[in-house]
């Protein structure tokens, strides 16, 4: 590690949600212009996550964001959609990184030189940038989808299984974001079909 010169972290966020794409960040940090208060953006509120991203927009090397989609999400899995999406972030980082922290406990099949870190988010600043932009980005994508597709609430959940969107996924059944691979998408959907052919019959 003593020749490493660009460290950079990397990390996703949207694994849980039953709607939306899984958003992956990285961050090669700039050691001249530290970040105070970097962490775990789950430890966050929302202002202090939006704070540090402009910080981390305005003082990191370079910062960068993809995604992969809900289609790739079920024809993959959500794991490998997410290890997808965090190599399209890391690989798009300019200039490449000499070494990199993956937060989880595996690292995508890249030829980065990494290491995995469970926890990665909470103590390697890097990390815990990436984790920020990944965060923020993809809660302003599902408040776009919001208004996209209303009556889900996902400005209010951002996708995860809340009751209330359990309850709309019911009453509504799936949109054109919900991954059709999740157990609860499939039941709220066979609901839904169930209740179109019933109401056709009659």
């Amino acid at each position: 590690m003593a020749d490493v010169r660009l460290i950079a972290g990397t990390d996703e966020a949207g694994r849980g949600p039953l709607a939306g794409a899984v958003f992956a960040g990285a961050v090669l940090l700039d050691p001249e212009r530290p970040i105070e208060g970097l962490n775990d953006s789950k430890k966050l509120t929302a202002k202090r996550r939006d704070s540090l991203f402009a910080q981390i927009r305005q003082r990191s090397i370079c910062w960068t964001v993809s995604a992969a989609t809900v289609q790739e999400i079920d024809a993959l899995n959500i794991l490998h959609a997410s290890m997808l999406a965090m190599k399209r972030a890391v690989s798009a980082l300019r200039p490449t990184p000499d070494f990199v922290y993956v937060d989880g406990n595996r690292v995508p099949d890249w030829s980065f030189e990494s290491e995995a870190l469970v926890g990665g988010d909470g103590r390697v600043a890097a990390v815990s940038a990436a984790s920020i932009v990944a965060k923020v980005c993809r809660d302003r994508y599902m408040n776009r989808m919001a208004q996209a597709f209303p009556g889900y609430g996902f400005e209010r959940h951002a996708g995860y299984p809340t009751a209330f969107h359990l309850q709309a996924l019911r009453e509504r059944g799936p949109c054109a974001i919900h991954r059709k691979s999740y157990a609860p998408v499939k039941q709220a959907d066979l609901f839904a079909q169930a209740a179109q052919s019933t109401a056709t019959q009659e």
